[in-house]
């Protein structure tokens, strides 16, 4: 992966963007690189319990990866507690991993206490983009959610992943269109477009040759809705 050279990895986003889960599939991929290497997943998806990448927390184990979530994760109590053990990507050069930040400007003031930490660590900040989602649908909305969570978590974004989905109603077509949407935000704003995600099996070999971000990358989903 493009992005990955980093040792760390944040996903910020709208609800309902997937973030939850280009995060489980890049910490797969960090490791997948970095076999011998230390790689964490710290969820802090504080703000919606129900959709996080905490629910992978098997699969990221089994692969090695270290896996730290909220106290109350996987309950319907929103506790925006960090938890001590996230420190340790901070505190040990050995380690790379991923950030799952969620519920939008209120989770990224999580960021902003961290300031003076990130600045001294090699890091992105991603911001994962659904087009199929009401506050992200258009180049405007992308805009305006890129720029509140830039202010929120005092950090600039690095790059946009374009991850338009409707689960496993996804079309190609979907995809394609709103990689034209992001691809169009990029242009406006400056930020570029890193990767497009996509499901396993929804495009062909030739349609994945369609698509212009720098990078594909073909997920397998790992998350389900639990009520």
């Amino acid at each position: 992966m493009l992005f990955t050279d980093k040792r760390l990895n944040i996903m910020i986003g709208a609800y309902g963007s997937g973030k939850s889960e280009v995060a489980v599939n890049c910490a797969l991929k960090m490791k997948e690189q970095r076999p011998e290497g230390k790689v964490l997943m710290a969820d802090m998806d504080i703000v919606n319990p129900f959709y996080r990448s905490a629910d992978a927390k098997d699969l990221l184990e089994k692969n090695g990866i270290r896996v730290i979530i909220p106290s109350y994760a996987n309950s319907n109590v929103d506790a925006p507690v960090l938890t001590g053990e996230m420190y340790v990507i901070f505190d040990d050069e050995d380690y790379s991993g991923v950030f799952d930040i969620g519920g939008e400007d209120m989770g990224a003031n999580v960021l902003g206490s961290l300031k003076t930490r990130l600045e001294k660590i090699d890091c992105n900040l991603i911001m994962v983009v659904n087009t199929l989602r009401p506050f992200t649908a258009d180049v405007e909305g992308i805009l305006k959610m890129g720029s509140e969570l830039q202010e929120a978590s005092r950090m600039k974004i690095s790059g946009f992943i374009n991850n338009t989905n409707l689960l496993e109603q996804t079309t190609f077509a979907e995809v394609l269109e709103g990689e034209k949407i992001v691809r169009e935000a990029s242009e406006r704003c400056g930020i570029p477009l890193l990767a497009t995600t996509i499901m396993e099996g929804v495009a062909t070999e030739e349609e994945l040759k369609m698509l212009k971000a720098p990078e594909v990358i073909l997920m397998n989903r790992s998350i389900r809705y639990s009520f």
